[in-house]
C-alpha cells in the first residue's frame, strides 16, 4: 500500500473525530455545570442515598450521571488523541504511528464504555434534547474512532520494517 491511502484516510478520520469529541466534550461540560448549579436545590428533596452522591443530575434517568461523566471523559482523551494523532500521522514513521495506534486505542475504549451507558440510557428512556445529542455523538464517536484505528493501524502495518524469514539450517 505505498499509494499512501491510509495517511490520508487516517488524517480525515482524526479531523472528523477532533471535531465530534471536541462537541462530545462540550455538551457533556454543560450538563456537569448543569447539574453542579441545580444539585443544592433539587437534590435537596430527595431521600438519603441519593442526596448523598455530589453530583445529582436533574435531567434524564438513573443511567444520566454515569453516562454523562464517561462521555466527558472519554472527549476529553478523545480530543488529546485526535491532535497528538495527527502529529504522529503526519510524520509518519513506525515509531509514531505505533504510538499513534495504542493512543487510538485506548480512546476507543473509553468511548465504547461510554456509548454502553448511552445505549442504556436509551432503552431506559425520558432524556431531553441535549442529552438525545450526546448520546447520538458518542455513538457516532465510537464508529468513527474504529474505522480511525484500523486506518492507523494499516499505515502502521505498512510502514514497519518486514520481517526477513530465518535461513534453514541456522539457530
Amino acid at each position: 500500500m505505498a499509494s499512501g491511502r491510509p495517511k490520508s484516510a487516517a488524517l480525515m478520520l482524526l479531523f472528523l473525530n477532533l471535531g465530534l469529541y471536541i462537541f462530545v466534550t462540550i455538551i457533556a461540560g454543560w450538563a456537569v455545570n448543569h447539574a453542579i448549579e441545580r444539585t443544592h436545590e433539587t437534590a435537596s428533596v430527595l431521600s438519603i442515598p441519593a442526596r448523598i452522591f455530589p453530583i445529582y443530575f436533574p435531567m434524564g434517568n438513573m443511567a444520566t450521571g454515569f453516562f454523562i461523566i464517561f462521555s466527558f471523559i472519554a472527549g476529553v482523551v478523545g480530543v488529546a488523541t485526535s491532535i497528538t494523532g495527527l502529529t504522529n500521522v503526519v510524520q509518519w514513521d513506525a515509531p509514531n504511528l505505533s504510538a499513534a495506534v495504542a493512543s487510538s486505542l485506548l480512546t476507543w475504549t473509553l468511548t465504547l464504555l461510554a456509548m454502553g451507558l448511552a445505549c442504556k440510557e436509551i432503552n431506559i428512556g425520558w432524556t431531553d434534547a441535549n442529552l438525545r445529542t450526546l448520546e447520538v455523538m458518542t455513538i457516532i464517536a465510537s464508529a468513527t474512532q474504529l474505522f480511525c484505528t484500523g486506518a492507523i493501524h494499516a499505515g502502521a502495518e505498512d510502514v514497519a520494517p518486514k520481517r526477513m524469514p530465518a535461513a534453514a539450517g541456522t539457530v
